[in-house]
């Protein structure tokens, strides 16, 4: 009788342990439950603009300074060696330097710095712009001040010494090779009235007007602190 017993509260254990088992697979193949309806999901940031959401954040808001006697003359000679930045006194012009450093394909005239031709993937658009030296060919790829001369003439550069504006208008962290019509298009406008309409550069164009603005202790306006924080948020 005892041995019977023993036999039926084995099996009934066995039974019990495959039900919770079964029960625990079930479990585990359900999906998790979708957010109730009207919740808002934050987007999954990257780490890798983490940085720069922090330097915005230190960004002093002040509106535009107001004089309006900006003048490209302000910021020394237009692509002059003579500056204390990166590529700085290399005996090339600092044009050069960015297309050099820009370009795809890229041939050097023989014993000069001059790019001859390459292959520009134009951050602000998307599109493939060949280049080709030459007086009717060349304004094809611009240099575009990713922070502009003007934008930093009324936002705290006004105060700098001559040599100071020079090296902010020279710097490769400020300088970007793109189409002549978006930089154009973009002319002096801050974050608040213009963004790259390829909408994948936007975070990485963001990104390094705030580096930049940080580096040379520009400020923000609100709106414009606004729209680089509309952007960051979603990087």
């Amino acid at each position: 009788m005892l041995l019977v017993v023993a036999v039926i509260l084995a099996v009934v254990a066995v039974l019990v342990v495959a039900r919770l088992r079964e029960a625990h697979s079930l479990e585990d193949s359900v999906p998790p439950a979708a957010p109730p309806s009207g919740t808002v999901v934050p987007p999954q940031r990257n780490p890798g603009f983490d940085h720069a959401r922090a330097q915005l954040a230190g960004l002093p808001i002040k509106g535009w300074d107001r004089h309006t006697d900006y003048a490209r003359y302000h910021f020394g000679e237009a692509w002059t060696d003579d500056v204390n930045v990166e590529f700085g006194h290399n005996g090339c012009n600092t044009r050069d330097d960015i297309l050099r450093r820009d370009l795809a394909q890229l041939t050097v005239r023989p014993g000069t710095c001059y790019a001859a031709t390459g292959m520009l993937h134009d951050p602000y658009t998307g599109v493939e712009i060949p280049f080709t030296r030459g007086p009717d060919t060349s304004g094809a790829v611009q240099i575009d001040h990713v922070v502009s001369l003007s934008d930093a003439w009324y936002k705290g550069a006004r105060i700098w010494d001559p040599q100071r504006r020079k090296d902010f208008a020279n710097d490769p962290r400020n300088l970007i090779a793109v189409a002549a019509q978006p930089n154009f298009d973009k002319a002096f406008r801050d974050a608040a009235s213009w963004l790259p309409p390829n909408m994948a550069f936007r975070c990485d164009f963001v990104a390094r007007q705030v580096d930049v603005k940080a580096a040379y202790q520009l400020w923000v306006s609100a709106k414009e602190k606004h729209a680089m924080a509309a952007v960051l948020n979603n990087c």
